[in-house]
């Protein structure tokens, strides 16, 4: 049997397959974030045949002033889950298991959007996406938001999805705890790497609680930032340890404040290179991945062991047909 046709259990998480369909905004939803039609018919098309094991919805926003961008999906309300609830059950009849994505935009988040004021860990300009500087949060507030991750949860699981994945990457709220270059505070929450990743294990500590011991929480890791001062790949090998211990059940890697694509790296799956040094490291599945578009090439780093799990996104926003090919490959 090829790699990408073995099948992963990782807990009650049964996957028939090594592909993953990663987060992609679609910017579908109605303006107050609930489901939308429009959002029902592009994932019932993505995930008809089953062909892909686990699609990770959008990132959706766990409040008002995390919200990223008109029609993102909300998750910020209980009023939500019934229409959720219906999206988890398109994706899981058509045969794939279905995660849903949290996020906090944090700095990156726009007045014009929300109608607040962007927050952030310091009051440093977000390089990514940015318009303004932020509010340095309080501690208070810091807390506040960790209570919002959790039941963010909570809606997720309601909701019927497989799995919820905590974001930390492409320049959101957590990433820019996480990194150096947006977080210059002196308090607890800051300065060296177990400081910076203190709100990580925080969130990650209440969803565990509020989900069970069993429910997969996933965390995507934006695992090096490739600026100069930014976060490196030794400090995402050590975080990776830290929230394997702290519950996370997948690491899910992609770029830092560069976002998810690099004029840097070329080729499939070019974030490899931090995929295989993490799994090194962890004893959880990691996903890759950045620019597959060739089945024979995620068949390859799966077995040259640069992940367990290869993202294939691009390629099947183009193409909803493409995960079904992989059968008449192997």
């Amino acid at each position: 049997m090829s790699n990408i046709l073995k099948p992963l259990d990782i807990g009650i998480l049964n996957l028939h397959n090594r592909l993953v369909m990663p987060p992609m905004a679609t910017a579908k939803a109605k303006d107050n974030g609930e489901v939308s039609e429009d959002i029902l018919s592009y994932y019932d098309e993505k995930s008809k045949g089953g062909n892909i094991s686990l699609i990770i919805i959008e990132h959706s926003y766990i409040a008002e002033q995390g919200k990223a961008s008109k029609n993102q999906l909300s998750i910020a309300d209980d009023k939500l889950v019934e229409e959720l609830k219906k999206l988890s059950s398109t994706i899981q009849k058509n045969g794939s298991k279905t995660a849903m994505q949290i996020n906090h935009a944090g700095s990156a988040a726009k007045r014009e959007v929300t109608g607040m004021d962007p927050i952030a860990p310091s009051p440093v300009m977000n390089p990514r996406l940015g318009s303004e500087i932020p509010n340095e949060l309080t501690t208070e507030e810091i807390k506040r938001i960790v209570n919002e991750f959790k039941d963010a949860a909570i809606r997720v699981k309601q909701a019927g999805f497989d799995a919820v994945e905590i974001h930390s990457a492409h320049g959101y709220l957590l990433n820019q705890f996480f990194s150096p270059l947006t977080n210059k505070r002196t308090d607890e929450y800051g300065g060296d790497l177990l400081g910076r990743i203190k709100i990580h294990k925080e969130v990650i500590k209440a969803v565990r609680e509020a989900v069970g011991d069993s429910y997969p929480i996933l965390l995507r890791l934006g695992a090096c930032d490739y600026m100069d001062g930014g976060t490196t790949i030794e400090d995402s090998v050590a975080a990776s340890v830290e929230f394997e211990k702290a519950g996370v059940d997948i690491l899910d890697i992609s770029g830092g404040l560069c976002g998810y694509d690099v004029p840097s790296l070329k080729g499939q799956g070019y974030f490899s290179p931090l995929s295989e040094e993490i799994k090194k490291a962890v004893s959880i599945p990691v996903i890759l991945t950045g620019g597959v578009t060739d089945i024979y090439a995620a068949e390859d780093l799966l077995a040259q062991e640069k992940a367990d799990l290869i993202g294939v996104g691009r390629a099947i926003y183009k193409d909803s047909n493409w995960a079904s090919k992989i059968d008449k490959f192997f």
